[in-house]
């Protein structure tokens, strides 16, 4: 099982020059890397992301990330992978552009 977190480009392109992140403005805010399941992916993009274009979808390893990654109760309850360090570019298992169609975002096949 993969996780996944969204980037806006120029945060991803930071996190590629950088090596590390400790994620978007609401992460550091929180205090936390927010990251997403498969099967919440879809919804965390259209609450968070809806008209947004040129954002990029990572996929993680969970098992690869230790004690720091936290499974926490979150929208309606669900549990939500959130990560209390830094995240290496290292642990990119892969990462895909996008896009915003008509009908909302286009996810890479094998996603949802």
């Amino acid at each position: 099982m993969l996780i996944y977190k969204v980037f806006r480009r120029p945060e991803w392109d930071a996190f590629r020059a950088a090596g590390e992140t400790r994620g978007a403005p609401v992460d550091l805010a929180d205090g936390f890397i927010h990251f997403s399941t498969a099967a919440q992916v879809v919804e965390t993009v259209a609450k968070h992301f809806r008209d947004e274009s040129n954002l990029v979808l990572v996929a993680f390893e969970p098992d690869a990330m230790g004690a720091a990654l936290k499974w926490e109760p979150s929208r309606g309850g669900a549990l939500f992978p959130h990560l209390y360090r830094a995240l290496a570019l290292s642990e990119v298992v892969w990462d895909k552009s996008l896009p915003l169609g008509s009908a909302g975002h286009i996810f890479p096949e094998g996603v949802v």
